[in-house]
Protein backbone atom coordinates (compact mmCIF):
# COMPACT_ATOMS: atom_id res chain seq x y z
CA UNK A 1 0.00 0.00 0.00
CA UNK A 2 1.23 3.51 -0.79
CA UNK A 3 2.40 5.44 2.24
CA UNK A 4 1.92 9.07 3.33
CA UNK A 5 5.02 10.16 1.40
CA UNK A 6 3.52 8.84 -1.81
CA UNK A 7 0.27 10.68 -1.12
CA UNK A 8 2.04 14.03 -0.87
CA UNK A 9 4.11 13.25 -3.95
CA UNK A 10 0.92 12.78 -5.96
CA UNK A 11 -0.35 16.32 -5.37
CA UNK A 12 1.63 18.03 -8.19
CA UNK A 13 0.35 15.41 -10.66
CA UNK A 14 -3.24 15.84 -9.49
CA UNK A 15 -3.02 19.64 -9.64
CA UNK A 16 -1.40 19.62 -13.09
CA UNK A 17 -4.22 17.50 -14.52
CA UNK A 18 -6.89 19.72 -12.99
CA UNK A 19 -5.17 22.96 -14.06
CA UNK A 20 -4.74 21.81 -17.64
CA UNK A 21 -8.38 20.72 -17.74
CA UNK A 22 -9.78 23.91 -16.20
CA UNK A 23 -7.29 26.71 -16.87
CA UNK A 24 -8.13 28.06 -13.42
CA UNK A 25 -5.87 27.82 -10.37
CA UNK A 26 -8.57 28.08 -7.70
CA UNK A 27 -10.83 25.53 -9.40
CA UNK A 28 -7.86 23.24 -9.91
CA UNK A 29 -6.95 23.50 -6.23
CA UNK A 30 -10.52 22.56 -5.28
CA UNK A 31 -10.36 19.51 -7.56
CA UNK A 32 -6.93 18.57 -6.23
CA UNK A 33 -8.11 18.81 -2.62
CA UNK A 34 -11.10 16.56 -3.26
CA UNK A 35 -8.95 14.14 -5.26
CA UNK A 36 -6.39 13.90 -2.46
CA UNK A 37 -9.16 13.21 0.06
CA UNK A 38 -10.52 10.41 -2.10
CA UNK A 39 -7.08 8.92 -2.66
CA UNK A 40 -6.41 9.08 1.08
CA UNK A 41 -9.75 7.40 1.85
CA UNK A 42 -8.90 4.71 -0.68
CA UNK A 43 -5.63 4.07 1.13
CA UNK A 44 -7.36 4.00 4.50
CA UNK A 45 -9.86 1.41 3.32
CA UNK A 46 -7.17 -0.88 2.00
CA UNK A 47 -7.05 -0.05 -1.71
CA UNK A 48 -3.82 -1.50 -3.02
CA UNK A 49 -2.09 1.07 -5.20
CA UNK A 50 0.20 -0.92 -7.45
CA UNK A 51 0.39 2.18 -9.66
CA UNK A 52 -0.31 5.29 -7.53
CA UNK A 53 0.13 7.66 -10.49
CA UNK A 54 -2.50 5.85 -12.56
CA UNK A 55 -4.93 5.79 -9.62
CA UNK A 56 -4.41 9.50 -8.94
CA UNK A 57 -4.78 10.31 -12.64
CA UNK A 58 -8.10 8.46 -12.77
CA UNK A 59 -9.50 10.22 -9.71
CA UNK A 60 -8.27 13.67 -10.76
CA UNK A 61 -9.44 13.35 -14.36
CA UNK A 62 -12.95 12.27 -13.42
CA UNK A 63 -13.31 15.09 -10.89
CA UNK A 64 -11.86 17.62 -13.35
CA UNK A 65 -14.31 16.45 -16.02
CA UNK A 66 -17.24 17.18 -13.71
CA UNK A 67 -15.77 20.59 -12.85
CA UNK A 68 -15.14 21.35 -16.54
CA UNK A 69 -18.76 20.63 -17.47
CA UNK A 70 -19.95 22.96 -14.72
CA UNK A 71 -17.45 25.66 -15.71
CA UNK A 72 -18.57 25.46 -19.33
CA UNK A 73 -22.09 26.38 -18.30
CA UNK A 74 -20.86 29.30 -16.17
CA UNK A 75 -18.74 30.68 -18.99
CA UNK A 76 -21.78 31.04 -21.20
CA UNK A 77 -22.65 34.14 -19.15
CA UNK A 78 -19.06 35.35 -18.58
CA UNK A 79 -18.55 39.06 -19.22
CA UNK A 80 -16.07 39.69 -22.03
CA UNK A 81 -13.15 37.46 -22.98
CA UNK A 82 -12.36 34.47 -20.76
CA UNK A 83 -8.63 33.87 -20.27
CA UNK A 84 -6.86 31.20 -18.19
CA UNK A 85 -5.31 32.09 -14.85
CA UNK A 86 -1.52 32.48 -15.04
CA UNK A 87 0.98 30.57 -12.92
CA UNK A 88 4.25 32.42 -12.32
CA UNK A 89 7.60 30.67 -12.20
CA UNK A 90 8.21 31.91 -8.62
CA UNK A 91 4.93 30.49 -7.28
CA UNK A 92 5.66 29.30 -3.71
CA UNK A 93 3.29 26.31 -3.81
CA UNK A 94 5.28 23.16 -4.70
CA UNK A 95 2.23 21.68 -6.44
CA UNK A 96 2.18 24.64 -8.84
CA UNK A 97 5.80 24.14 -9.86
CA UNK A 98 5.24 21.19 -12.16
CA UNK A 99 6.88 21.38 -15.57
CA UNK A 100 5.65 24.72 -16.91
CA UNK A 101 6.66 25.29 -20.51
CA UNK A 102 5.00 26.04 -23.82
CA UNK A 103 2.91 22.86 -23.37
CA UNK A 104 0.95 24.78 -20.74
CA UNK A 105 1.11 28.29 -22.20
CA UNK A 106 -1.84 30.64 -21.84
CA UNK A 107 -2.33 30.31 -25.60
CA UNK A 108 -2.60 26.51 -25.50
CA UNK A 109 -4.79 26.51 -22.40
CA UNK A 110 -7.13 28.84 -24.25
CA UNK A 111 -7.26 26.46 -27.23
CA UNK A 112 -7.96 23.51 -24.93
CA UNK A 113 -10.89 25.34 -23.35
CA UNK A 114 -12.58 25.45 -26.76
CA UNK A 115 -12.67 21.66 -26.86
CA UNK A 116 -15.46 19.71 -25.21
CA UNK A 117 -14.51 18.54 -21.69
CA UNK A 118 -14.29 14.93 -22.89
CA UNK A 119 -12.09 15.82 -25.89
CA UNK A 120 -9.88 17.88 -23.59
CA UNK A 121 -9.46 14.96 -21.19
CA UNK A 122 -8.64 12.51 -23.97
CA UNK A 123 -6.16 14.90 -25.57
CA UNK A 124 -4.34 15.60 -22.31
CA UNK A 125 -4.19 11.96 -21.23
CA UNK A 126 -2.82 10.95 -24.62
CA UNK A 127 -0.67 13.91 -25.68
CA UNK A 128 0.62 15.20 -22.33
CA UNK A 129 0.59 12.19 -20.02
CA UNK A 130 1.24 9.47 -22.60
CA UNK A 131 -1.55 7.02 -21.77
CA UNK A 132 -2.57 4.48 -24.39
CA UNK A 133 -6.14 4.28 -25.62
CA UNK A 134 -6.99 1.26 -23.49
CA UNK A 135 -5.94 3.12 -20.33
CA UNK A 136 -7.77 6.28 -21.40
CA UNK A 137 -10.94 4.28 -22.08
CA UNK A 138 -10.71 2.79 -18.58
CA UNK A 139 -10.14 6.18 -16.92
CA UNK A 140 -13.04 7.83 -18.75
CA UNK A 141 -15.29 4.77 -18.90
CA UNK A 142 -15.50 5.12 -22.70
CA UNK A 143 -14.80 2.81 -25.61
CA UNK A 144 -11.33 2.74 -27.15
CA UNK A 145 -12.73 3.64 -30.56
CA UNK A 146 -14.58 6.60 -29.08
CA UNK A 147 -11.40 7.80 -27.40
CA UNK A 148 -9.48 7.53 -30.68
CA UNK A 149 -12.12 9.61 -32.43
CA UNK A 150 -12.11 12.22 -29.65
CA UNK A 151 -8.34 12.47 -29.79
CA UNK A 152 -8.35 12.88 -33.55
CA UNK A 153 -10.87 15.73 -33.36
CA UNK A 154 -9.03 17.40 -30.50
CA UNK A 155 -5.67 17.05 -32.25
CA UNK A 156 -6.99 18.83 -35.34
CA UNK A 157 -8.37 21.72 -33.29
CA UNK A 158 -5.20 22.05 -31.22
CA UNK A 159 -2.96 21.92 -34.30
CA UNK A 160 -4.99 24.71 -35.92
CA UNK A 161 -4.75 26.98 -32.90
CA UNK A 162 -1.38 26.10 -31.38
CA UNK A 163 1.25 28.84 -31.28
CA UNK A 164 4.67 27.85 -32.63
CA UNK A 165 6.93 29.68 -30.22
CA UNK A 166 10.44 30.76 -31.15
CA UNK A 167 12.78 27.95 -30.13
CA UNK A 168 15.13 29.95 -27.92
CA UNK A 169 13.82 31.07 -24.50
CA UNK A 170 16.63 33.64 -24.40
CA UNK A 171 15.53 35.20 -27.69
CA UNK A 172 11.93 35.26 -26.54
CA UNK A 173 12.91 36.97 -23.31
CA UNK A 174 15.08 39.53 -25.11
CA UNK A 175 12.19 40.47 -27.40
CA UNK A 176 9.82 40.65 -24.43
CA UNK A 177 12.24 42.94 -22.59
CA UNK A 178 12.36 45.21 -25.63
CA UNK A 179 8.55 45.13 -25.87
CA UNK A 180 8.00 46.21 -22.28
CA UNK A 181 10.80 48.79 -22.51
CA UNK A 182 9.11 50.35 -25.56
CA UNK A 183 5.82 50.54 -23.63
CA UNK A 184 7.50 52.21 -20.64
CA UNK A 185 9.28 54.68 -22.95
CA UNK A 186 6.11 55.47 -24.89
CA UNK A 187 7.91 54.69 -28.16
CA UNK A 188 5.09 53.82 -30.56
CA UNK A 189 7.34 53.28 -33.58
CA UNK A 190 9.62 50.93 -31.69
CA UNK A 191 6.64 49.09 -30.23
CA UNK A 192 4.97 48.62 -33.62
CA UNK A 193 8.22 47.21 -34.97
CA UNK A 194 8.18 44.47 -32.33
CA UNK A 195 4.61 43.38 -33.11
CA UNK A 196 3.43 40.92 -35.73
CA UNK A 197 1.25 42.56 -38.39
CA UNK A 198 -1.75 40.55 -37.16
CA UNK A 199 -0.92 40.75 -33.45
CA UNK A 200 -3.85 40.19 -31.09
CA UNK A 201 -4.41 41.86 -27.73
CA UNK A 202 -7.10 40.50 -25.42
CA UNK A 203 -8.06 41.30 -21.86
CA UNK A 204 -10.04 39.50 -19.18
CA UNK A 205 -11.70 41.68 -16.56
CA UNK A 206 -14.66 39.39 -15.96
CA UNK A 207 -16.86 42.42 -15.34
CA UNK A 208 -14.79 43.20 -12.23
CA UNK A 209 -12.02 45.27 -13.82
CA UNK A 210 -12.02 47.50 -16.91
CA UNK A 211 -11.01 45.38 -19.90
CA UNK A 212 -11.81 45.42 -23.59
CA UNK A 213 -14.58 42.98 -24.39
CA UNK A 214 -13.45 42.29 -27.97
CA UNK A 215 -9.79 41.57 -28.86
CA UNK A 216 -7.82 44.17 -30.81
CA UNK A 217 -6.06 43.04 -33.98
CA UNK A 218 -3.20 44.73 -35.84
CA UNK A 219 0.15 46.30 -34.90
CA UNK A 220 -0.92 49.96 -35.06
CA UNK A 221 -4.13 49.49 -33.06
CA UNK A 222 -2.46 47.34 -30.41
CA UNK A 223 0.60 49.60 -30.04
CA UNK A 224 -1.52 52.72 -29.56
CA UNK A 225 -3.83 50.94 -27.12
CA UNK A 226 -0.91 49.65 -25.03
CA UNK A 227 0.63 53.11 -24.81
CA UNK A 228 -2.76 54.44 -23.74
CA UNK A 229 -2.81 51.87 -20.95
CA UNK A 230 0.72 52.89 -19.95
CA UNK A 231 -0.31 56.56 -19.69
CA UNK A 232 -3.23 55.57 -17.49
CA UNK A 233 -0.94 53.47 -15.32
CA UNK A 234 1.58 56.31 -15.00
CA UNK A 235 -1.13 58.52 -13.52
CA UNK A 236 -1.66 56.26 -10.52
CA UNK A 237 1.85 54.83 -10.20
CA UNK A 238 1.50 51.39 -11.76
CA UNK A 239 4.59 49.62 -13.09
CA UNK A 240 5.47 46.57 -15.18
CA UNK A 241 7.64 43.88 -13.57
CA UNK A 242 9.06 41.21 -15.92
CA UNK A 243 8.10 37.67 -14.89
CA UNK A 244 7.75 34.25 -16.48
CA UNK A 245 4.18 32.96 -16.61
CA UNK A 246 3.27 29.49 -17.88
CA UNK A 247 6.73 29.12 -19.35
CA UNK A 248 6.50 32.30 -21.43
CA UNK A 249 7.68 35.92 -21.02
CA UNK A 250 5.18 38.11 -19.18
CA UNK A 251 4.89 41.13 -16.93
CA UNK A 252 3.13 41.59 -13.63
CA UNK A 253 1.24 44.90 -13.47
CA UNK A 254 1.90 46.24 -9.97
CA UNK A 255 -0.01 49.03 -8.27
CA UNK A 256 1.49 51.81 -6.12
CA UNK A 257 0.98 49.73 -2.97
CA UNK A 258 2.75 46.68 -4.43
CA UNK A 259 -0.48 44.74 -5.04
CA UNK A 260 -0.97 42.86 -8.30
CA UNK A 261 -3.29 44.53 -10.80
CA UNK A 262 -2.77 42.11 -13.66
CA UNK A 263 -0.47 39.78 -15.57
CA UNK A 264 0.22 40.30 -19.27
CA UNK A 265 1.44 37.12 -20.99
CA UNK A 266 3.07 37.18 -24.44
CA UNK A 267 3.14 34.79 -27.38
CA UNK A 268 6.39 35.30 -29.28
CA UNK A 269 6.95 33.57 -32.59
CA UNK A 270 8.80 34.35 -35.83
CA UNK A 271 10.74 37.08 -34.05
CA UNK A 272 7.70 39.16 -33.09
CA UNK A 273 5.01 39.46 -30.43
CA UNK A 274 2.08 37.55 -31.91
CA UNK A 275 -0.35 38.01 -29.02
CA UNK A 276 -0.69 39.60 -25.59
CA UNK A 277 -3.10 38.13 -23.05
CA UNK A 278 -3.92 40.59 -20.26
CA UNK A 279 -5.44 38.97 -17.17
CA UNK A 280 -6.83 41.69 -14.87
CA UNK A 281 -9.84 39.94 -13.31
CA UNK A 282 -9.03 40.22 -9.58
CA UNK A 283 -10.71 36.88 -8.84
CA UNK A 284 -8.25 35.20 -11.21
CA UNK A 285 -5.22 36.84 -9.59
CA UNK A 286 -5.93 36.03 -5.95
CA UNK A 287 -3.50 33.10 -5.93
CA UNK A 288 -0.66 35.56 -6.63
CA UNK A 289 -1.02 37.41 -3.32
CA UNK A 290 -2.54 40.83 -2.57
CA UNK A 291 -4.64 42.12 -5.48
CA UNK A 292 -5.28 45.79 -6.18
CA UNK A 293 -8.48 47.47 -7.31
CA UNK A 294 -7.75 48.76 -10.81
CA UNK A 295 -11.22 50.24 -11.25
CA UNK A 296 -10.80 52.32 -8.10
CA UNK A 297 -7.34 53.50 -9.14
CA UNK A 298 -8.59 54.56 -12.55
CA UNK A 299 -11.43 56.44 -10.90
CA UNK A 300 -8.96 58.23 -8.60
CA UNK A 301 -10.29 56.63 -5.41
Amino acid sequence: MAGPGTLQELRPLVFSIAYRMLGAVTDAEDVAQEAMLRIHRGMQTGVELANPDAYATTVATRLALDAARSARRRRETYVGTWLPEPILSDDPDPAHRFEVDEAISIALLGVLQRLSPNERAVFLLRDTFGYDYAEIARILDKSESGCRQSFSRAQRHVAAGRVRFDPSPEQRQALADAFFAAIRAGDVARLEGLLAADVKFEGDGGGRAPAIKVPLIGATAVARFLLGLQRQGDRFGARLEPVVANGQPAARIVGPDGATLGVMCLDICDGAVAAAHNQINPEKLAHLGPVGDMAALLAGR
